[in-house]
């Protein structure tokens, strides 16, 4: 099973530094050669480093699936060079969003086959997202929470969703990105579970601070084998 526990800079909340497709994974500069090769053994696709606002959080602020990447509007010129490059390897769209709420990463949950998008951000914005990532995008909120992104964690087999979602939320999660979803914690008992997780269909990374009991409602959710 290809399913790790790990941390970064000692921080369980290893969704805030980086973000994975089905293409490839994005993480910031920290991240050694060692780690590097063993990120990409379980997630099984390239991982390549960047940086957004001179910061490591790539999971904060931006989002991905197989077809583009989302960059919040705080990336600078030089940094923006670096994924454009990616992008241009990896053949996928890559957009900025300029918004007041800068974190996109937390805003946007996805996967290949949808976009749940939360709805601090505008119609205009809306189109941008659907374009860039080449699925259709929906607003609504998460477990009563607008960050959609940072409370819910989806791949193409499955969708792990805010212990606090409701039976309705989840039905429409399931609409939206066409996979089964339920909900569950990580890092023992956070409902805030994709900033605790970085996954793709392939395999699953989460912070070393998961139990045993959530460690199984991951699997069972993201149908990890």
């Amino acid at each position: 099973m290809n399913l790790l526990g790990l941390n970064f800079h000692g921080d369980p909340n290893i969704g805030l530094y980086g973000k994975a497709s089905d293409k490839l994974c994005i993480v910031g500069h920290f991240i050694s050669e060692e780690s590097q090769k063993k990120l990409e053994k379980y997630l099984k696709v390239d991982v390549k480093k960047g940086l957004i606002a001179g910061t490591d959080l790539i999971g904060l602020f931006a989002t991905m699936n197989s077809n583009g990447i989302l960059l919040s509007g705080l990336v600078n010129d030089h940094e923006l060079k670096n994924f454009e490059k990616i992008a241009d390897d990896y053949g996928v769209n890559l957009d900025i969003i300029d918004s007041r709420f800068t974190a996109i990463g937390n805003l946007i949950l996805c996967n290949d086959k949808g976009a749940v998008v939360s709805k601090l951000l505008s119609k205009a914005q809306m189109r941008k997202i659907s374009d860039c990532l080449g699925v259709e995008a929906v607003q609504m909120k998460l477990g009563g929470v607008d960050v959609v992104g940072s409370a819910g964690s989806a791949t193409n087999n499955g969708c792990l969703l805010h212990r606090d979602s409701s039976e309705k939320e989840i039905e429409n999660i399931q609409e939206i990105l066409k996979v089964d979803a339920d909900i569950g914690t990580v890092n023992f008992g956070s409902p805030f579970v994709g900033a605790g997780i970085i996954t793709n269909s392939y395999g699953t990374l989460i912070g070393d601070g998961t139990t045993a009991p959530e460690m199984q409602r991951i699997i069972d959710s993201l149908k990890l084998e």
